[in-house]
């Protein structure tokens, strides 16, 4: 199985040019290449992903299908949590 992983793969750019690489993230998916996209932009994870997982402080803080996902749930499990 072949892997590519994308840090920020849109940060940038413009709106035209980000279309064109979430085009080629969807055929590259579609070919079946597994496709690891690290994005901080909320709308484009949901966008583009399958499958959603959220991190904080370095450590796993959930996993969701896109259809569960919600900028609130997302912003959620991505913000630090209170160490009171």
């Amino acid at each position: 199985m072949k892997v590519l992983l994308l840090d920020e793969p849109t940060r940038g750019i413009d709106i035209g040019a980000k279309s064109e690489i979430y085009q080629i993230i969807h055929n590259l998916a579609a070919s079946g290449i597994a496709v690891i996209v690290v994005s901080s932009d909320l709308m484009e994870v949901m966008g583009i992903a399958d499958r959603i997982l959220a991190m904080s402080e370095g450590a796993l803080t959930g996993e969701l299908p896109r259809a569960q996902a919600d900028e609130a749930r997302l912003l959620q499990l991505a913000l630090p949590r209170s160490r009171a």
